[in-house]
């Protein structure tokens, strides 16, 4: 497998009007498989778009393969995508769907090619039913199995886990890394950490149209799952409970609000682990217990902060 970058972003900048989708962004990718993972309208999507040439950066340049899609039509001969909307023909087989894009793409025998795709995405038996009576699930196949038909040597897939029931959703999984073995270039976005980790040894985080991490996977879920964190516990003996989590250094600060202990702590697994016998040995009922601020936007915010410095 080549270790030459074949996606290159150089100070890439994306406007619309007064929004920025994606800022100043530069970065390199290799054969293999990476994560782009971001909150929703984190400029996932725009950055794929770039990729595949349906859009012009407004500053920067982007080039894949070599080249810039927008200005190199052969490109698209070597690019595969599964987009996030949904403009398939309807009225069309899965099969005849995918031979006409491998026949607009200049494959030399689009109904073998068709053939094979279909196969891969595990859809052969629906082959030859209309793809306007498919769920969900069957449509991402199809997309996904015109991505593929044409052989080619990047991919683009923005959320293609979406609406896959959990069958489904593992052979995907195991297809898209087996392409990333292959020394194809695959590029896959998803805003669920977990999803990423199956299938991309390395990922790039964005927030709000930023790069604000990349390297390997498993570094970035270490580096989400290490982040401080806020905890609500409801107990009746919240005084009893908070003196034990300070007595065994579990948590750095506490809160009694409106009768519930908020506790922070930088160690949440040691806490995990902890609390109930804490809360036992004290005689503690444990009601309830929450994290607080611990949605997608919370932990890419720390993820930025982390980048600008804030945390060390």
């Amino acid at each position: 497998m080549s270790d030459e970058p074949t996606i290159v972003f150089t100070n890439v900048s994306k406007w619309y009007g007064d929004t920025v989708a994606v800022a100043d962004v530069s970065v390199e990718l290799r054969p293999g498989v990476t994560g782009l993972l971001g909150h929703n309208g984190a400029g996932k999507s725009t950055a794929l778009k770039l990729c595949g040439g349906f859009a012009t950066p407004s500053q920067g340049s982007v080039r894949v393969l070599g080249t810039e899609p927008r200005l190199d039509p052969q490109a698209y001969r070597r690019i595969g995508i599964v987009p996030d909307g949904d403009g398939m023909w309807g009225f069309l087989t899965a099969r005849r769907l995918v031979a006409a894009c491998a026949r607009m793409r200049g494959v030399a025998d689009p109904d073998s090619a068709a053939e094979r795709a279909l196969r891969e995405v595990d859809l052969l038996d629906a082959a030859d039913r209309r793809v306007a009576g498919f769920s969900k699930g069957m449509r991402q196949r199809v997309k996904l199995a015109q991505a593929l038909a044409h052989d080619p040597e990047v991919l683009l897939l923005d959320e293609p886990l979406n609406g896959l029931d959990p069958a489904q959703r593992l052979h995907v999984v195991d297809l898209i890394r087996r392409l990333g073995e292959e020394g194809r270039t695959v590029l896959v976005s998803s805003h669920v950490l977990h999803e990423v980790e199956r299938m991309a040894p390395r990922v790039v985080v964005f927030v709000n149209g930023k790069l604000v991490a990349e390297g390997g996977t498993t570094d970035i879920r270490d580096a989400i799952l290490d982040r401080p964190r806020t905890v609500r516990i409801e107990t009746p003996r919240s005084s009893d409970l908070a003196r034990a989590l300070i007595g065994e250094r579990l948590v750095h600060s506490v809160r009694l609000t409106d009768g519930h202990l908020e506790v922070d702590t930088a160690d949440v697994e040691r806490f995990g682990l902890r609390l109930p016998a804490l809360a036992r040995e004290c005689g503690a009922t444990l009601r309830a217990v929450a994290p607080l601020g611990d949605d997608l936007e919370s932990v890419y915010s720390y993820l930025t902060d982390r980048a600008r410095g804030r945390m060390r």
